[in-house]
């Protein structure tokens, strides 16, 4: 081959390459999609979900508790904060049992179940003691504290029934004693039925509807089978069906779904009527927080059954939909800590609590919407009431504590470092770890050759 001019060989050019096709645009929904998809399945998206949905929700239930309790508080010569400052209080108390189950280990959980039911077995059989128990609204399931004081035992039920039956079924499933349809039933469905049995008592249909709802989630979860599941569920419909055709108020009740008038077919639905008069005149953003006219008289138990109703009066459309939407992200949260779990009782126990807390809140939505009868429970976490408050902030603990105990949350926590450094173990002040840009600039001028600047 012919050298050249310089007497070189000539270079020989490596044959250039076709030059990429520009790749087509991503399509915007497509990336908002991945993006959100990606977010879910971060190792503390549940985490941030049940703190961060949990505050919201009891933040705004009691500005929500004090708008609408205001004229109530008046009407009966009592200042127009009461129910707002006993409320407060509750939520500082339930902040306290919060913080604490969210520390506490998944052992010391365990420990508890069985001192939590019976006190509230105890508790719950004093209401029936003459003296001690009290009716409110017809319901006998209180017990007085003194003064305006009171504490409804049954609420602390619901508390019970998740942590024993949670610690009861992981047990047995160590001892593979699940596949015996025997073991799967008895002793979780006769203490429940006692439970039942005790709410029953003082006429509560509501909390025993929840209770039931639990009971349930805790046998759905332990893999029972269809025909076991279904045999109970008939026996909890027949027992149902005879309580409600044998009390003329539960049947009135039933009467006034989808009702539009007050008087409905000769039952009294002025509460249920004016709950849907409330949410109609809400419109999308509400008439203003406190500006609602429902709640001079017209609606009972505005800050607590149908606190929902006052809601959407004030802030609209806007406002429950934000009220649904933190109760289903709390769901969410509580689902997937469940099916994440490989502890049997983290398991068990984070499933019992998201079925309280969705079946509680859809019955009171379901209630105020019109869908479904009033079964007189409170909206978890948001109406006011200091008994239900506690054990559910308690319970929300749980879910913190179970979804900081999953492997990758408890990795992606530990990665976590303040932002400008911290102090090393037994070091002094000037033996800090060194800022972030410092440390990349470091490793940079290491990586330069000797003899550049």
């Amino acid at each position: 081959m012919p050298g050249s001019r310089t007497g070189r060989p000539p270079v020989q050019r490596a044959a250039r390459r076709p030059a990429p096709r520009p790749s087509a645009p991503e399509n915007p929904l497509r990336r908002l999609r991945n993006r959100a998809r990606k977010a879910w399945d971060r190792p503390l998206t549940a985490y941030y979900l049940i703190l961060g949905g949990s505050l919201l929700i009891i933040v705004l239930g009691l500005v929500m508790v004090y708008s609408a309790s205001q004229i109530t508080a008046l009407q009966l010569s009592l200042p127009g904060s009461f129910f707002f400052r006993k409320q407060f209080l509750a939520a500082l108390i339930g902040g306290a049992l919060l913080l604490a189950a969210s520390r506490m280990p998944v052992r010391l959980h365990r420990a508890l179940a069985y001192p939590i039911l019976a006190a509230a077995v105890f508790a719950m059989a004093l209401v029936q003691v003459p003296g001690i128990g009290m009716s409110v609204n017809g319901n006998r399931n209180w017990i007085s504290l003194g003064g305006s004081f009171q504490i409804q035992p049954s609420e602390f039920g619901k508390l019970a029934l998740v942590l024993w039956g949670a610690d009861l079924i992981a047990r047995k499933q160590d001892k593979k004693l699940l596949t015996q349809w025997k073991h799967m039933l008895v002793p979780l469905v006769p203490v429940a039925f006692m439970l039942l049995g005790l709410i029953m008592l003082g006429g509560d249909m509501g909390t025993a509807i929840i209770l039931t709802a639990i009971l349930f989630g805790l046998l759905w979860l332990a893999g029972a089978p269809t025909r076991l599941f279904a045999g109970v569920l008939s026996v909890a419909a027949l027992i149902g069906v005879i309580l409600i055709k044998t009390s003329p108020n539960r049947m009135a009740r039933l009467a006034c779904i989808g009702a539009t008038e007050p008087r409905a077919g000769g039952a009294d639905c002025w509460q249920a009527v004016h709950g849907i008069y409330a949410l109609a005149s809400g419109g999308i953003f509400g008439s203003g927080l406190g500006a609602s006219v429902e709640k001079w008289g017209q609606l009972p138990e505005a800050h607590t059954d149908f606190i929902f109703a006052v809601t959407g009066e004030e802030l609209g459309l806007a406002g429950t939909l934000s009220v649904l939407a933190l109760f289903a992200a709390l769901g969410y949260a509580g689902i997937r800590v469940a099916g994440r779990a490989k502890d049997p009782f983290v398991r068990y126990a984070a499933g019992g609590v998201t079925t309280w807390i969705t079946a509680q809140a859809v019955i009171n939505i379901g209630a105020v919407l019109g869908l479904l009868p009033i079964a007189g429970v409170p909206l978890p976490l948001f109406s006011y009431g200091g008994s239900a408050l506690l054990p559910a902030m308690f319970a929300i603990g749980l879910l913190i504590a179970f979804a900081r105990d999953d492997p990758a949350a408890r990795a992606a926590l530990a990665m976590r470092q303040p932002r400008f450094g911290r102090k090393r173990a037994g070091g002094s002040r000037a033996e800090r770890v060194p800022r972030r840009w410092n440390t990349m600039r470091r490793r940079a001028s290491a990586a330069r050759p000797s003899g550049e600047r």
